[in-house]
């Protein structure tokens, strides 16, 4: 097993630890399943995936009881940290259990059922790997993707080797209809990802670097297109870090742009790619993001 590289010319643009999601909600929560366009559940159909868990969801007098079980996990939390505050003065020292402060946009897939791939045969998500489901791989296993300028590439790792991937599926930006994020969620948002062929899954990202590339609309941007004063900027940017590689510059909607530098342009298992970022506005200034930028 070797660390997987891009091809000649290749940029990469961003990667994340990534896995399908799982359900959020009372009847679903802590589920998934694998789903064809007439909502059939198809894992025992997708060829050389090893035999996974199997749910069924819960009713309403186990979600009642569960309902009630985390009412008095938040309550016994609030009491606790509310003690440790007096103690410890005023202001926040912890973060609580996550809560579902968002709406469901897809109740029929986020509440009801919750299916994270959804692919006839002969479609793309049907090609998705295994891998991607925490029951059926190995406990120390990691699956991340790697955006690029040219595809999405999901990889393979065992957990805490940083030159050993595996590469394990990838398909073209051309094939990617549309990316969204989807805030009805157990942590940060879930992203689905939609083919061209009407199939799409939903992924758990661990951090944003995904979205910023496939949610996101962007247009990468040449050293030589910037004006004088946006190039003085790069430049300048790239000395201060001291980056090897070329800098990725991206327009980002609000119409300013993004300077990225990268560490390297060979993805590893938990490790950062953009080690440091920039935004820069119409003549060369530095300026904060605006909403959709990051």
């Amino acid at each position: 097993m070797t660390a997987w590289i891009p091809e000649p010319g290749e940029i990469v643009l961003s990667q994340d630890v990534v896995g399908f999601a799982t359900g959020a909600a009372p009847k679903v929560s802590g589920m998934r399943w694998f789903r064809d366009f007439e909502r059939n559940d198809i894992q025992d159909q997708l060829p050389g995936w090893p035999e996974g868990r199997t749910y069924t969801p819960r009713t309403e007098r186990q979600r009642r009881s569960r309902s009630a079980g985390r009412f008095g996990l938040h309550a016994l939390y609030a009491l606790v940290v509310g003690g440790l505050e007096t103690l410890a003065g005023s202001g926040s020292i912890a973060k609580g259990p996550t809560s579902l402060d968002a709406a469901p946009e897809d109740p029929e897939n986020e509440v009801e059922d919750f299916p994270v791939m959804w692919a006839d045969t002969g479609t793309l998500a049907r090609t998705l790997p295994w891998q991607l489901d925490r029951t059926r791989r190995p406990v120390a296993y990691r699956t991340f993707a790697v955006v690029t300028d040219q595809r999405l590439v999901v990889l393979g790792s065992p957990k805490g080797d940083q030159h050993r991937t595996e590469y394990l599926w990838a398909c073209d930006r051309a094939d990617i209809a549309d990316a969204k994020n989807m805030p009805f969620s157990n942590d940060r948002p879930d992203v689905v990802i939609r083919f061209t062929d009407r199939s799409w899954c939903r992924i758990q990202v661990a951090s944003s670097g995904i979205d910023r590339y496939l949610v996101t609309p962007h247009e990468l941007i040449s050293h030589h297109a910037l004006n004088s004063a946006q190039r003085q900027t790069v430049d300048a940017f790239m000395t201060k870090h001291e980056f090897d590689l070329p800098p990725v510059i991206s327009r980002r909607p609000s119409g300013n742009f993004l300077i990225e530098g990268h560490a390297g342009n060979e993805p590893r298992p938990r490790r950062a790619l953009t080690a440091a970022f920039q935004f820069m506005g119409p003549h060369g200034e530095t300026v904060e993001a605006q909403p959709g930028d990051c």
